[in-house]
């Protein structure tokens, strides 16, 4: 299984049983987390939050399937190792966000929470966590899979591309200043790119991406004609660097519950 860290292009090999039958293979290939390495965007004092950013950067992400069941059975078929380290954070308070539309305000809404808490109530390592299904979901494939699968069908003419996962002018200028209304910390860099930066975990549906390929089959939208685990397996293989691939939704929000994150 290779491992890349961050952007300096580590590599390294580890050793790792990966089931087999449903998944068919067993190998397995990690992505780095990419964004969620730089740490200029978190608050001064965040040490939690930024070992936890180091954690999920080198916890393995498995790319690489073939097929995928309906179902997931086995914790090789999602980021366990990933999803742990979320499960296993202390600091609180830390919240679980429920994001379904993704034309909905659910970036804005998160970074509003993470300004409120880090310099209102004063809790540097607070942790948001998005728990994103729906069309929402459609948001943490790469641009490839957009062009490919003509994604917007889906997602809604408002977007013709991917454009969340792209980091806006505004995060160039200086993260020092907080209050400024056209700075990294505004309505102006809304963007997946930049809330992982300041920490927050993206999570991508298993179930969310097994409708997703049956409405672009129904759709005519399968150019290689592929069966529905295979291109279930090619969605989840072109995940953004950085995401945390679950199971499903619901049942993953009530795990995050029942370890202290709070439902919003």
């Amino acid at each position: 299984m290779k491992i890349i860290k961050g952007r300096r292009g580590i590599l390294r090999t580890f050793a790792l049983t990966v089931a087999t039958g449903a998944i068919g293979l067993a190998t397995a290939a990690a992505k780095p987390a990419g964004a969620a390495v730089e740490s200029a965007l978190t608050a001064p004092g965040a040490a939690h939050l930024e070992a936890l950013k180091k954690r999920l950067t080198q916890a393995p992400r498995r790319r690489d399937f073939k097929t995928v069941p309906m179902i997931l059975n086995d914790r090789q078929q999602w980021d366990h190792e990933a999803l742990t380290e979320v499960l296993a954070y202390g600091p609180v308070p830390k919240q679980a966000w429920d994001n379904i539309d993704i034309a909905g305000p659910w970036l804005s809404l998160m970074r509003n929470a993470l300004n409120t808490q880090i310099w209102s109530f004063k809790h540097p390592d607070f942790l948001a966590v998005s728990v994103t299904h729906g069309t929402a979901d459609l948001a943490l494939y790469d641009q490839e899979m957009w062009d490919k699968y003509q994604l917007t069908r889906l997602a809604g003419e408002k977007f013709k591309t991917n454009t969340l996962i792209v980091e806006q002018k505004a995060a160039a200028a200086d993260p020092t200043n907080y209050e400024d209304p056209a700075g990294p910390f505004s309505s102006e860099d809304n963007s997946i790119a930049a809330l992982m930066r300041r920490g927050v975990v993206f999570m991508c549906c298993h179930n969310a991406i097994w409708e997703q390929a049956a409405a672009l089959i129904k759709a005519g939208l399968n150019p290689d004609k592929l069966p529905h685990a295979a291109l279930a397996a090619e969605l989840t293989n072109h995940l953004v660097d950085g995401v945390v691939l679950i199971p499903g939704a619901g049942g993953t929000m009530l795990e995050l519950q029942q370890v202290g994150f709070h439902y919003a």
